[in-house]
């Protein structure tokens, strides 16, 4: 392989915002943020918006839009108060 042409691989832990939870797995991400691991390792950090942790696929508490009703039926009751 040719050298100075691959991505650097390696060890980074990524952070939930949410809830502070973590995880390490290898990756090529370039972060400027750096983590010290309870082992004592140092690590490049990554923030992440969500995760599987806190998805509301993941978590079951994602909403069925069929329960919410429909587009139509929504806006019909938001101004049926307007009609003449």
């Amino acid at each position: 392989m040719k050298d100075g042409i691959h991505p650097n691989y390696r060890e980074v832990c990524f952070v939930d915002l949410s809830n502070g939870f973590k995880f390490v797995t290898r990756s090529t991400v370039q972060t400027k943020e750096t983590i010290k691991m309870e082992d004592g390792r140092e690590l490049p950090l990554m923030k992440l918006e969500t995760t599987s942790e806190t998805h509301p696929f993941y978590t079951g508490t994602q909403k069925s839009v069929d329960n919410l009703g429909g587009r139509v039926e929504k806006f019909r009751n938001k101004f049926a108060h307007l009609k003449k």
